[in-house]
């Protein structure tokens, strides 16, 4: 078998299956160095939700230069950011703020950029990435890039002002941008019921004047699938586009929320949708794997987070003299990229945010 019926070769089917397990694996070693006492903060996890993350990301361009598609993950996205190159040694290093992590233990879990490999950290406020990526992506228009930006968002911060005021400026402008909603049931302890009118969300698009599409969110093929269209239609001037996700988030908000206010029957029923199991499945009933290469990549990506999670834990923490480094203006704070002569010099020279 040379490719399958959604285009994608052997090869890259085993890179989506590795990066579902990746996803798994790096967060199952992230929860246990949290028991541990290694990670303090918000742990997020993505239960249930791998496969929006890794079938979305596997959709667009990704490139190490600067010059593919540019993505902006929420918080359950780490599968993503593996896919666009991020290194799961530095997925731990920033959970666990040490000083070798992307930004120094300045910030926590996936709040990092990398401009080379085309991803930004997602803005705390809920909502307001929306905007920002509507910026980003209204360059790659005006400078005739053909270029889209990908930016992932919650059901519940569909309610937020910031979110409506950035989709807005997106399609009004054309941004050649793909807003991927999460329909995962429950906004922290909020059901979706309790927080738009709406079935789906896709009910919105008509109101901006957006295409829109509604998938199954644990099928990561038919994920990679409308976000494939998706991209295509931006990028060949069709405007902003919408793909919601329908699935379930199988964890609390994060790992001090306990869930108690979903219904266990609920949990146990999308537990029998699980994207993993389901994708694992798929290889090889189709015979686009056998069970000793899908065995082989598990214990090859074990291996790989066990490795990184040592490296991580072994490394110091930032000193406390550095908290104020581009901070207070009478230590040493050299000037941001954004405000030099020559930005795009600043930034090519730029070692870290």
């Amino acid at each position: 078998m040379t490719r399958d019926a959604h285009g994608l070769g052997r090869a890259e089917l085993h890179q989506i299956y590795r990066a579902l397990v990746l996803t798994r694996t790096a967060e199952e070693r992230l929860e246990t160095l949290q028991k541990q006492g290694h990670v303090t903060g918000g742990l997020y996890r993505s239960l249930g939700q791998e496969a929006g993350a890794v079938g979305a990301a596997f959709a667009l361009r990704r490139r190490t230069d600067g010059t593919g598609d540019f993505l902006a993950p929420t918080i359950r996205a780490a599968g993503a950011l593996f896919l666009f190159g991020a290194e799961p040694v530095d997925f731990f290093r920033q959970y666990m703020a040490r000083d070798t992590g992307p930004t120094r233990g300045r910030e926590a879990n996936v709040h990092w950029f990398d401009f080379d490999r085309c991803f930004l950290g997602p803005v705390s406020p809920l909502g307001t990435m929306l905007g920002v990526m509507a910026g980003v992506t209204l360059s790659f228009r005006m400078r005739g890039e053909e270029r889209v930006g990908l930016v992932f968002y919650g059901d519940g911060a569909s309610s937020t002002g910031a979110w409506h005021e950035g989709l807005s400026l997106a399609a009004v402008q054309r941004c050649p941008l793909v807003l991927v909603v999460e329909h995962n049931q429950y906004a922290f302890s909020t059901p979706t019921a309790c927080n738009t009118r709406v079935e789906s969300f896709t009910e919105k698009a008509p109101g901006y004047g957006i295409e829109a599409e509604s998938v199954d969110g644990t099928d990561v093929l038919a994920v990679f699938d409308a976000v494939r269209r998706a991209a295509a239609r931006a990028r060949a001037g069709g405007g902003t586009q919408m793909v919601e996700l329908r699935y379930f988030r199988r964890r609390g908000h994060a790992q001090h929320d306990p869930q108690d206010y979903v219904d266990p029957a609920l949990i146990a029923a999308w537990e029998k949708k699980d994207p993993l199991d389901r994708f694992r499945a798929r290889m090889l009933e189709h015979e686009w794997a056998t069970p000793d290469e899908l065995r082989a990549l598990d214990e090859e990506v074990f291996r790989q987070c066990r490795s990184a999670a040592e490296t991580a834990v072994a490394e110091p923490l930032p000193d406390g003299p550095d908290a104020l480094l581009d901070v207070y203006r009478d230590g040493h704070a050299p000037l941001p990229w954004t405000r030099a002569p020559d930005p795009a010099a600043a930034l090519a020279g730029q070692v870290g945010p």
